[in-house]
């Protein structure tokens, strides 16, 4: 095989290689290929889920005021429960207070 033979055979190889590769790439494309009902599909899905988080972030900030309006209503709860139980013992305390006033009257 003289210098000429090899080129020309080179060359070949390289066209076959060239156009399997040019045909292998047309044929991916034309199975990967995005239709216009796909990009609607897509772009409905895409507004979908875009609702879906505007309707979370909602969500959350309605979970996130109630929990705070809770808390207020529980430290409200408390101070009032404390102030009852402080009114009880004072009330106890009286009570037990005026019976033994009336016990000492009574004994003596």
């Amino acid at each position: 095989m003289n210098r000429i033979e090899f080129i020309i055979v080179t060359a070949i190889i390289l066209f076959v290689a060239f156009a399997l590769g040019w045909f292998a790439h047309w044929v991916i494309f034309r199975f990967t290929r995005v239709t216009k009902a796909d990009l609607g599909e897509l772009e409905r899905l895409a507004q979908a889920l875009h609702e879906a988080e505007e309707t979370r972030d909602q969500a959350v900030a309605y979970i996130h005021h109630r929990e705070e309006e809770l808390n207020r209503e529980l430290t409200q709860t408390r101070a009032e429960l404390r102030a009852a139980m402080d009114g009880l013992r004072e009330a106890r305390y009286e009570v037990d207070l005026l019976q033994r006033q009336l016990e000492a009257r009574s004994d003596g």
